[in-house]
């Protein structure tokens, strides 16, 4: 449970960045020591926050790379345990389709995306995650899409109240794949 309050922490640092002055992205590996009261709720908390987060910044995020190296992050997600069945496809479509900053993408070009890389990574998963990874980094040109991949990937990980290791395994590969530092996700 630490892991998701340390990103609370971050989620909520971020938030508070994004809206005082959105500029360097220099503190981000930062942590308040001050925010270590109420644990209840950590989750949904991490979850909201990184959704308000990339929320303030959704003007910043309607690029096809963007678009196309989120839609592979969570397909990688859903098959981060090896197999995705049809009510996690199902579940996971709809989170998509919800997710605030994902509107700014036609709903079919987003489940045309999703389906694909879930389609391959279902079919052989070691050429299917090397073809996300390829998609994922054609976002790493620009830092604030790169963090925002792979805050969806958080969000989209957490939003089911668990946090695997294999969605751990995946968001950190998914860092060096963008030439991120995990640590700075707290992951």
């Amino acid at each position: 449970m630490a892991l998701f309050d340390r990103l609370k922490d971050q989620a909520k640092s971020l938030q508070q960045q994004a809206q005082g002055g959105r500029g360097t992205t220099g503190g981000h590996g930062t942590q308040s020591g001050s925010r270590t009261g109420s644990h209840g709720g950590s989750r949904a908390q991490l979850v909201g926050l990184l959704k308000n987060q990339l929320g303030s910044i959704k003007t910043e995020l309607k690029s096809g790379a963007y678009r196309d190296a989120s839609m592979a992050m969570c397909a990688l997600v859903a098959a981060a345990d090896g197999h995705v069945d049809a009510s996690e496809m199902q579940q996971m479509e709809s989170m998509i389709l919800s997710n605030e900053v994902l509107q700014n993408f036609p709903p079919e070009q987003l489940r045309q995306r999703f389906h694909k890389h879930v389609d391959q990574l279902t079919r052989n998963f070691p050429q299917g995650k090397a073809e996300a990874m390829q998609d994922i980094a054609k976002a790493a040109k620009k830092p604030t899409e790169a963090r925002a991949v792979i805050q969806t990937g958080i969000v989209i990980a957490g939003a089911d109240g668990h946090f695997s290791q294999a969605e751990q395994m995946v968001l950190q590969e998914a860092c060096a794949a963008l030439g991120l530092n995990p640590a700075e996700f707290q992951l």
